[in-house]
């Protein structure tokens, strides 16, 4: 496994694939790495001959400067777990390579896609994922690019990026990866005490919930109704939103669900934030 510490590094090993008629499958990563980031690292390995994996905690997607500093970062250890996932590039740029004329964003016409949820949360934060996405886009030029669906609104807006910049990739999503009790896996996992990962089983019971709710033929507001119940009656867990969104665009659904449709959520465990989402269908 090649470990390329540069962006010249990185293109010379792109160049040198693309002469060979090698198909080229990336994983972008903020590091901290988990069995969710291996499946994708799996998955892109059976489906391509090369597989390129980035690992980089891109400052521009985060609104919370706090959250930023805090974020782990396990370079040595994600290596070696890399290493052992069918891996075959790890890229691994500074800051000066990724941002050379300062860490700003550019501004993508996303629409509905980013205006609600994790847009409405996390200002800026799409901007950024798209700004960082593109780039490296542009570094590896990969065929398919592999990203866990429990971001799921970030796959769409991934996927539009490449649209709006006629850059001709496919984006996969990949269905979420769960700890033994459902809770999502997520680098941010690390930062929880052992009993918020135990009960933090909760945010999964209560999409599953939402789920046979539906089924039943209750509505959005029924059904918002009864998670925020479900977490009014415990101490441990604060819901920041609970919404239902068309799966296509994103945009907020009310009264009788007749669309394909996803539950999304977002909770603070104390100053740690967990995302989490489940088809309705």
């Amino acid at each position: 496994m090649k470990v390329c510490r540069t962006k010249k590094e990185m293109q010379s090993v792109v160049q040198n694939a693309q002469a060979n008629n090698q198909s080229i499958g990336f994983v972008a990563t903020m590091g901290a790495l988990h069995s969710g980031h291996l499946a994708l690292v799996e998955r892109s390995a059976s489906d391509n001959d090369i597989t390129v994996v980035s690992v980089y905690v891109n400052p521009t997607q985060f609104n919370n400067p706090e959250d930023l500093e805090k974020y782990p970062r396990t370079l040595e250890r994600d290596i070696d777990y890399l290493q052992s996932a069918g891996c075959d590039v790890v890229f691994t740029p500074t800051d000066d390579d990724m941002y050379p004329e300062g860490k700003k964003s550019k501004s993508y016409p996303f629409g509905s896609l980013a205006t609600k949820m994790e847009g409405e949360f996390r200002p800026g934060h799409f901007d950024g994922v798209g700004t960082v996405v593109q780039k490296l886009f542009e570094i590896i030029e990969p065929n398919n690019a592999y990203f866990g669906e429990k971001d799921y609104q970030q796959v769409l807006v991934v996927r539009k990026m490449a649209e709006l910049e006629g850059l001709d990739v496919n984006v996969v999503g990949c269905p979420i990866e769960r700890e033994a009790n459902g809770l999502a896996k997520s680098s941010r996992n690390e930062r929880l005490t052992d009993e918020q990962m135990e009960k933090g089983s909760i945010i999964y019971k209560s999409l599953l919930m939402a789920r046979d709710l539906k089924e039943k033929g209750k509505t959005v507001e029924e059904i918002e109704k009864a998670v925020k119940e479900t977490f009014n009656q415990q101490e441990m867990f604060d819901l920041e939103y609970f919404n239902i969104a068309n799966t296509k665009t994103m945009e907020l659904l009310n009264g009788t669900i007749d669309v394909p449709a996803r539950a999304f959520i977002a909770v603070f465990a104390g100053n740690v934030r967990l995302i989490d989402n489940i088809s309705l269908n």
